[in-house]
């Protein structure tokens, strides 16, 4: 019983003035924490922003959103290859 209140009454390390050595170890930790934080989340806005501009301009291409729906009717089967080889030259010759 007498270890148990000495240990409850010993101030520490920490209340004699003498703190470890590694203690600059927890903010510089703390502080790459939330770097990595605001890091990844810029990345994925940023990501999220570039990929809606790239769908947007392919929305507004009237020649992507067409090759984009020849693709689409290819891959459904509901043209052959031929067809869809023939077709994808006409759109890339322009006429």
């Amino acid at each position: 019983m007498t270890m148990l209140t000495t240990l409850a009454t010993h101030p520490g390390p920490w209340h004699d003035g003498g703190a470890p050595g590694y203690w600059p170890v927890f903010p510089i930790m703390f502080g790459l924490f939330w770097l990595a934080v605001i890091g990844t989340g810029f990345y994925l806005i940023r990501r999220r922003t570039a990929a809606h501009a790239a769908s947007a301009a392919a929305a507004s291409d009237p020649m992507a959103k067409a090759q984009s729906l020849l693709a689409e009717r290819f891959a459904r089967g509901e043209i052959d290859e031929d067809e869809y080889l023939m077709r994808q030259s006409t759109l890339r010759n322009g006429g």
